[in-house]
């Protein structure tokens, strides 16, 4: 992982919609769109959005020792080292963790990065964590079962005994039944780029992103149902498993852009 070369331009060959590969995540993210991503996030506009959820939930929590185990360009990690937290920066895009650490340092913080892939966390990644972050929409980029589960096994390793992953995932409940509709008001706030799905099946969500200067970038991704998750967190060994639509723990599901999933490792005294 740490050594992959990656291409100056995305390649998703002759069919892209039969590109359902979960190291294939290696090819999307190429220099350019890495280059770009940032346009997408559009940092201030996504921490106006989010507010102190993170950091309060955290601290709620008792957690310090934090592991954001899908970095992308260092928003969160970020976040959590200007709020106090211990935080290792993981990513399995090398060109992501590059621009993750040029970011942290123009905020002032230098990132201990980490290029790794989720399915053998522990074996770049040592020690044990209070907090798992994964956010970001990322873990839809596993296409297969056994990485979902594999990649959360490492997670749930990876924690001490009381430890929490937070994970997230867009509301494709809503897509696949409803439509797409989103506000984009709290994840890819950027006003001049469109993300938005080419392409929905059961096992694939193709989003085209369009931006400013007409460069087109696309994402492959696995459409995660909610309850789809949680089982396979508690299946995984969490006790605990708490969900929040758009940072709301009352929410409406058919107005909700995406979910943020708390799982707990430790075992719920009142169950």
């Amino acid at each position: 992982m740490s050594g992959t070369v990656l291409k100056k331009e995305q390649d998703f060959g002759e069919d892209p919609l039969a590109v359902r590969e979960s190291d294939h995540y290696q090819h999307e993210y190429t220099e350019s769109f890495v280059d770009k991503w940032d346009q997408l996030i559009d940092w201030k506009g996504r921490a106006e959005g989010e507010g102190r959820f993170f950091i309060d939930l955290l601290k709620k929590l008792g957690k310090h020792k934090i592991l954001d185990v899908a970095a992308g360009t260092g928003f969160h990690s970020v976040q959590l080292a200007k709020a106090g937290f211990d935080v290792t920066t993981v990513d399995g895009a090398k060109e992501m963790l590059i621009k993750a650490f040029d970011n942290g340092r123009d905020n002032g913080i230098v990132l201990q990065t980490i290029c790794a892939d989720w399915r053998w966390l522990n074996k770049d990644v040592h020690g044990k964590y209070d907090a798992i972050v994964c956010l970001g929409n990322s873990f839809t980029h596993l296409f297969e079962e056994k990485d979902r589960r594999r990649a959360l096994a490492e997670f749930y390793a990876a924690l001490k005994h009381d430890g929490v992953l937070i994970l997230d995932q867009r509301n494709y409940d809503l897509i696949m039944d409803e439509g797409f509709s989103t506000k984009h008001k709290y994840y890819y706030c950027g006003d001049q780029v469109t993300a938005e799905p080419e392409h929905v099946d059961d096992s694939l969500a193709r989003f085209r992103y369009t931006f400013p200067d007409d460069s087109v970038y696309h994402l492959n991704m696995f459409p995660l149902r909610k309850t789809y998750v949680k089982r396979l967190m508690h299946e995984i060994g969490f006790q605990k498993i708490t969900t929040y639509g758009d940072f709301e723990a009352n929410y409406d599901e058919k107005e909700t852009d995406f979910y943020v999933h708390v799982a707990e490792k430790a075992y719920d005294d009142e169950s």
